[in-house]
């Protein structure tokens, strides 16, 4: 085994249910987050903690990852994609990547959220554990269901009868290739029963963060609070955003990416526009999303 992670996998072939409409075009890593997919944030902190090789899953709107990264590529780091033609939810998805795999551990990341967790801390614990997974949990959080005793997890939603929760999963982890053994092969199948098969064999870790930062990409209200968390630091007009002088735009509050087209007498508020989106002339928007064109007057629409 190599004493370095330099492979991560992350989960990208969910449909986006909760963020619908915004993932009728787009698999929900790809919605665009300050001009750009809000996966290259996620990538852009691994490659931080030394990863220089992603594997990917999709299912949902494959096509649009060829498209994203069409020489399979990100900053330099090479990407593979595996597509699930069924959704073979976290355990299977790992197991469909063994290929990748190989013989080395892997650094596990959903495609949907933004933290400033510390990898390169979870990762050495784990290569130094000799455990096969290692989990990031923070102590609190919204839905503390996994149980921690003496610095080792003991039980997972309570599927053990010993305890319902202490700590919050984060959705982060490194595994080690023996977690292979424990997933069957093309089954649709969580990762959780191999967890608590680790948990028997004392095999499962603890990397506990009391400090991190950890923002879930789920739901509209949480997408417009990304953007409001990221604010201070991005850029929220593209530079390449054609607007006429005659618009109002709150720039406090509003974002326009790349290409994107703001007619005349346009009326902007707590409202963005996707990259090359069409804003007709005298349009009033408010608390709105627009995705390809909009006209009118509105009030909290995905356009």
């Amino acid at each position: 085994m190599k004493q370095k992670i330099h492979k991560a996998f992350i989960l990208g072939a969910g449909l986006g249910t909760r963020l619908k409409p915004l993932t009728d075009s787009l698999p929900k890593p790809l919605v665009p987050l300050y001009h750009e997919p809000m996966v290259n944030y996620g990538m852009r902190h691994c490659m931080a903690a030394g990863i220089t090789e992603f594997a990917i899953n999709t299912h949902h709107l494959p096509e649009a990852w060829g498209r994203c990264y069409p020489e399979g590529k990100f900053n330099g780091a090479s990407i593979e994609f595996f597509y699930e033609e069924d959704l073979l939810e976290t355990g299977g998805g790992i197991k469909n990547i063994e290929p990748f795999i190989g013989g080395d551990s892997v650094l596990v990341y959903n495609g949907d959220i933004l933290t400033d967790l510390d990898l390169g801390a979870l990762m050495k614990a784990h290569i130094s554990s000799g455990d096969v997974a290692t989990l990031a949990l923070f102590p609190t959080g919204p839905n503390c269901n996994v149980a921690v005793e003496n610095g080792r997890i003991v039980d997972m939603r309570n599927a053990r009868g010993v305890h319902p929760g202490t700590h919050q999963f984060t959705g982060i982890y490194c595994v080690s290739p023996e977690i292979l053994e424990l997933i069957p092969v093309g089954e649709k199948i969580s990762i959780v029963p191999a967890f608590l098969e680790l948990i028997a064999q004392d095999k499962l870790g603890a990397y506990v963060s009391d400090s991190a930062s950890w923002f879930d990409l789920g739901s509209r209200s949480s997408y417009f609070d990304a953007h409001e968390l990221l604010r201070s630091e991005c850029q929220p007009i593209h530079e390449k955003a054609m607007i006429d002088p005659s618009a109002e735009i709150c720039v406090e509050s509003c974002v326009i990416g790349d290409n994107a087209r703001i007619g005349k007498n346009v009326k902007l508020k707590n409202t963005i526009i996707w990259p090359n989106a069409k804003v007709a002339d005298n349009t009033d928007l408010t608390d709105c999303i627009v995705r390809h064109e909009a006209s009118g007057v509105h009030t909290g629409k995905d356009l």
